[in-house]
């Protein structure tokens, strides 16, 4: 088996490192919600733009990082998204008002939407094909623990410190890793001088960032106004990929294996991002857990995907895609049907707790047998000048099934006329989802 460099390693290690503090800052702040709303005397609703806001500006910066990653070296890139959100941090954590706070969110979004695709791309550049499956192992656990200890850090620093030092404390390590990425981080594959097509810009931005806003709360004429603009980005890429200048090449959904693969992702993404949400509402409302043990309920599903990633990851350089991906698909059903009958038949608190902690447990399995698998796979089918836009799309599709899984379970969740029946028919939705995707990999993964 090939090995990688010492200076290989170290690059993508910065990388992995930036890419876990920023998509743990995504989570850290929902325990300082009721504090920021406190200070500044606000409404919940006005409070939920501080995450309504960073999707929206993922979902405006994402489909341009396709463009941005071919454009511009991967030192550039890397120190131009460490940067703004190094300048994000700190904006934010003078807490000014809340309009500073929210911008300060914002220009951290802008940052994060970067690295993420960076990260991949120059994984599937620099890392011999088959050592792609244990690489991304390591970089799922990366994106499986930081999203779970969010809330837990945030809520142990929120015992001693004012919300805003949520920010403060973030600042020295992003600033270190600037510092690393310029001293470390250098540039890979071919950039190329293509220019930007604002057109398809503005597009994209109206589009993805209304789908967004209409799925955060919109409304039906947001979302149907964003689906006709969508429509006609999709139609102009097309058109301009031929030249070479599109914005987002979606040629790649030519190839057949790189459609599938991201159509299960996308399934598993909604399904599980959305079910995530809802569990702890289930918890703390139906089975009148704390916030605390609601926490600890939740954290064994980052650590069993911390844990699995690196042994699916290796698996999967021996094995391939099908001997991972299928008891995986079967894991996600088991896990959200014992979920689901636990919301429905079971009504003593500590039982409760115990087995829909187990549910995800197994959840968590199914998760890291196919994640990774699956992203490898999809972005390995492409060939080297597409990694940059097979990787925005699939950062973007994530972005976006977590917004749709988790507007749907939310609505199926309000039609319950109890606490516990609403869960039961958020997590029954979850378990539809995932027979849909264990269909479908079954029929089309090879």
């Amino acid at each position: 088996m090939e090995k990688m460099t010492r200076e290989t390693t170290l690059l993508i290690a910065v990388l992995v490192a930036a890419t876990a503090v920023m998509i743990l800052n995504e989570t850290i702040m929902t325990v300082a919600l009721p504090a920021v709303m406190e200070d500044f005397h606000i409404a919940p609703t006005q409070a939920q733009w501080l995450t309504t806001g960073f999707l929206l500006t993922m979902a405006v910066v994402i489909p341009t990082t396709g463009f941005i990653v071919q454009r511009f070296s991967t030192r550039v890139v890397f120190l131009a998204a460490t940067i703004l959100f190094l300048s994000g941090t700190i904006v934010a954590a003078t807490g000014l008002n809340f309009p500073v706070l929210l911008f300060g969110r914002v220009i951290q979004a802008s940052g994060t939407a970067l690295v993420f695709p960076l990260l991949m791309s120059t994984l599937m550049t620099v890392v011999p094909a088959q050592r792609r499956g244990e690489m991304m192992g390591w970089i799922t656990i990366v994106i499986a623990m930081a999203p779970a200890f969010g809330p837990t850090t945030g809520g142990i620093l929120l015992q001693f410190f004012r919300w805003n030092f949520l920010f403060w404390f973030m600042t020295p390590i992003v600033l270190t890793l600037m510092i690393a990425g310029y001293l470390l981080v250098r540039n890979v594959g071919e950039n190329v001088k293509a220019p930007l097509d604002v057109i398809s810009v503005v597009l994209s931005a109206l589009g993805f960032g209304g789908l967004i806003y209409a799925l955060s709360g919109g409304g039906l004429v947001v979302g149907a106004a964003a689906g006709v603009v969508i429509a006609l980005f999709i139609w102009r890429q097309l058109r301009r990929a031929a030249a070479g200048t599109a914005l987002l090449d979606l040629r790649v959904f030519r190839l057949s294996t790189f459609t599938h693969c991201v159509v299960v992702v996308v399934l598993i993404m909604a399904l599980f991002l959305g079910s995530i949400t809802i569990l702890p509402i289930y918890l703390q409302q139906g089975l009148l857990a704390s916030t605390v043990v609601s926490g600890l309920a939740i954290m064994p599903n980052g650590l069993f995907q911390a844990f699995a990633a690196p042994i699916v990851g290796r698996k999967y350089d021996q094995v391939g895609i099908k001997p991972l991906v299928r008891p995986g698909l079967s894991c996600l059903i088991a896990g959200l049907a014992l979920v689901t009958l636990t919301a429905y038949l079971v009504t003593t608190p500590l039982l409760g707790i115990v087995l829909s902690a187990t549910g995800f447990a197994i959840v968590a399995v199914g998760v890291s047998l196919c994640m990774g698998p699956l992203m490898t796979t999809a972005l390995g089918s492409l060939a080297p000048d597409q990694y940059p836009h097979g990787s925005a799309i699939l950062s973007a599709l994530q972005q976006f099934a977590g917004a749709v899984g988790t507007a749907i379970l939310i609505a199926a969740h309000s039609f319950g006329t109890t606490e516990n029946y609403g869960a039961f028919l958020a997590f029954a939705t979850a378990t539809f989802m995932a027979i849909i995707a264990t269909i479908y990999g079954w029929k089309k993964l090879h």
